[in-house]
């Protein structure tokens, strides 16, 4: 990532785009906790201390930019906190950072967006007021839940945020007839998907695509300083034993293979699976198929914010007819296949308006391929 070496800001804008910045670093290092980003700034806009969230029990970034502050000598009674999402007010694995502004001896925070977490849900604002602050929130909102949009939807309504990727032809084909897709798309594409997966919680994939594709579903063409879980829906507990995404150095409890039959039908196997360090969940829906929405409600229940889909279009088609999924990722290649697999198997329908119907929030080159963004209309 590019160095921010800020020493001065010239106004709160400029502040806050500066803590937003900071806040990006925490991706792939936060989970389950959110990505924020702090900086404290003094007169003149001096930046007298930055930090953003560490990992889980570690400093949060208000913590952070004071110890900042701190090593450089700096004091900052009567300066101004800039942070990313409300200063949490419970006490958790750490303190509460609305008392560690307070005792420092600012004067001014200002929150982009204030936590939804029912423990803070405006109490860290509200403490930092009765204790003669003054507090502010909602410069660059948008931007802040955008960074969290896993951890707000997680805090809501228990479930993660849905992104499926897809990587497709320009006649939206994801494999040849005979099942061939690698690489549909080019290198810039590949590790842009990589950065999309540092990003989850969890990554997850289909029995389908572990049989045809073995693939190992962890991070590798960007930096992270944390590995995904890895996530299989596999309905008669189907993973071979062998497959790449089982092997070392995945360590015990990375990986979830959700199942529609008890463990007990398939002990041998089961048994040869758990002695990996993967773990059985057996939550069985209709027609001996897992139940899709129980699993998001398990993940949400694990602490995952974002979950990454990379299946194939059977499972990606079960996941929209279902309503599950928050935001799709396609990677278009400027190439047409022909016959071959499609991205979802969703339909038929009779009439257009029965067709699931999305709006873009993105549309970016990488390289010689085209990332389009879409959520639900």
């Amino acid at each position: 990532m590019p160095e921010l070496s800020a020493t001065q800001l010239t106004d709160d804008l400029s502040a806050m785009r500066h803590a937003l910045a900071l806040a990006e670093r925490a991706i792939g290092l936060s989970d389950p906790n959110p990505r924020v980003g702090c900086v404290i700034v003094g007169t003149g806009g001096r930046v007298l201390g930055s930090g953003h969230t560490q990992a889980a029990g570690q400093a949060h970034a208000e913590v952070m930019a004071l110890r900042d502050a701190q090593a450089k000598g700096h004091d900052v009674r009567g300066a101004s906190a800039f942070v990313t999402l409300e200063p949490c007010a419970h006490q958790g694995r750490t303190p509460p950072c609305c008392d560690a502004l307070i005792s420092a001896g600012l004067v001014r925070v200002m929150a982009a967006i204030a936590d939804p977490n029912p423990l803070v849900a405006g109490q860290g604002m509200a403490r930092m007021a009765a204790a003669g602050m003054q507090t502010s929130v909602g410069l660059l909102a948008d931007e802040a839940r955008e960074l969290n949009i896993g951890f707000f939807k997680r805090m809501q309504t228990g479930r993660p945020f849905v992104r499926m990727k897809i990587a497709a032809s320009l006649d939206g084909r994801t494999a040849l007839s005979n099942g061939a897709s690698q690489w549909i798309t080019a290198a810039a594409a590949r590790t842009d998907g990589h950065a999309w997966r540092r990003r989850a919680g969890a990554v997850l994939t289909g029995i389908g695509t572990l049989r045809d594709d073995n693939p190992r579903l962890d991070v590798r063409l960007v930096d992270t300083q944390r590995q995904p879980l890895r996530v299989v829906i596999d309905s008669r507990l189907e993973t071979p034993a062998d497959a790449r995404l089982l092997a070392p150095p995945s360590p015990p409890g990375q990986v979830l293979i959700y199942c529609a039959l008890d463990p007990k039908a398939k002990a041998d196997h089961a048994a040869a699976l758990r002695a990996t360090g993967a773990e059985l969940i057996s939550l069985a829906g209709p027609q001996v198929k897992v139940d899709l929405a129980a699993v998001l409600d398990d993940l949400g229940r694990r602490g995952i914010n974002e979950l990454h889909i990379e299946a194939g279009h059977k499972l990606n088609g079960s996941l929209l007819r279902e309503g599950l999924v928050d935001e799709l990722l396609v990677y278009m290649a400027p190439k047409l296949l022909g016959d071959g697999l499609g991205i979802a198997a969703v339909g038929p329908f009779e009439s257009l308006d029965q067709v699931l119907n999305w709006r873009w929030v993105g549309c970016d080159m990488m390289g010689a391929d085209l990332r389009l963004r879409a959520r639900p209309a």
